[in-house]
């Protein structure tokens, strides 16, 4: 199966199932006959920008929502869907998110690209994020306050 045919088909199963982890996507993947690996999955969900829902207790993928047809401040989206609390010290920043959403935002702040992130690392609640200067993890610090 082509890439352009697999992302179709992911965009498919997450439109039309409450798909709640990257192993249960797979598997519904591989009964449709398509070999394909975590990492590769992984990259399909960032790149579909596919994202982790909760409702009534209980989570789901599902489509990043775009205002008017664009990214309305993305990353600022992303900080008020699941940031909760955060803090600096000198170039770091400390975010703390709902159990198992500090990937999803770490993910989110990645694909960024912004040069005043140099990374982020995720534990299940907690995100890192390591910023280019004291200047900078102050201004992100504000903007996810502003998004809290």
């Amino acid at each position: 199966m082509k890439r352009i045919e697999r992302l179709q088909l992911i965009t498919s199963m997450i439109t039309n199932h409450r798909i709640a982890t990257q192993e249960e996507l797979q598997t519904r993947l591989q009964k449709e006959g398509v070999e394909i690996t975590q990492a590769t999955l992984s990259r399909d969900i960032r790149e579909l920008h596919i994202v982790k829902k909760r409702e009534n207790g209980k989570s789901f993928y599902s489509f990043f929502r775009r205002e008017n047809g664009r990214n309305q401040s993305n990353l600022q989206q992303h900080f008020t869907r699941f940031a909760v609390k955060a803090a600096a010290a000198s170039v770091m920043v400390v975010v703390h998110t709902h159990l198992g959403e500090a990937d999803l935002l770490a993910n989110a702040i990645d694909s960024e690209n912004r040069t005043s992130i140099l990374g982020t690392i995720a534990g299940a609640d907690t995100l890192l994020i390591t910023c280019s200067s004291e200047t900078a993890a102050k201004t992100l610090l504000l903007e996810i306050k502003d998004a809290l």
